[in-house]
C-alpha cells in the first residue's frame, strides 16, 4: 500500500510539473522575430504539378538532384525553414515555408529550383503566420538523421 501511495505521489508531482509553463526565452523570441504570441510571418509555397513532366531518365534524375541541392542551399542560407513532399492528390506535390513575409523574395528563391525552371512543378505563394519555433527545424533536423553505414 505504501508503494502505491509513493507511486501516486510521484505521478501527481510529474503531472503538476508537466503543466507548468516553460520559461520565456526573450533572446530566442527576438532572434526569431516572434511576436508576443510566439508567432511570425512566413511565405508558404505550394508546389503543384507543372505543364512539362520531364521523361524518366538521367536528365530527370539530375533535375531532382538539383532540386534537393537547391533546398539544402536555401536552408543553409536560413531562408528555407521547412520543405516536404505531399501525397500528389490533385497535383499537390510539395511545400516550402520561407522565413520571409516578402513574397517577391520568396518567389526569387523558388525560381532558382530546377523543378520550377524545367516546368515539372509550378509554385503558388501565400502569406502565412505561424510559430516562430519553425526556425529551429534546420538546427534540429540534422540531429535526427541516422548516419548511414
Amino acid at each position: 500500500m505504501k508503494a502505491i501511495a509513493c507511486l501516486l505521489t510521484l505521478l501527481c508531482t510529474l503531472a503538476s510539473h508537466a503543466q507548468e509553463a516553460p520559461a520565456y526565452d526573450a533572446a530566442k523570441a527576438q532572434a526569431w522575430g516572434a511576436t508576443g504570441t510566439g508567432m511570425r510571418a512566413y511565405t508558404f509555397v505550394l508546389l503543384k504539378t507543372g505543364p512539362k513532366r520531364m521523361p524518366d531518365g538521367a536528365a530527370r534524375d539530375e533535375m531532382f538532384k538539383g532540386h534537393f541541392a537547391n533546398m539544402a542551399r536555401l536552408a543553409k542560407e536560413g531562408l528555407l525553414v521547412y520543405a516536404g513532399p505531399l501525397d500528389g492528390v490533385d497535383g499537390m506535390r510539395g511545400l516550402f515555408i520561407f522565413a520571409t513575409a516578402d513574397l517577391d523574395a520568396a518567389r526569387r528563391a523558388v525560381d532558382t529550383d530546377p523543378v520550377i525552371i524545367n516546368g515539372e512543378m509550378v509554385a503558388e505563394l501565400h502569406k502565412h503566420y505561424g510559430s516562430a519555433a519553425l526556425l529551429a527545424v534546420n538546427e534540429w533536423h540534422p540531429r535526427l538523421v541516422k548516419p548511414q553505414p
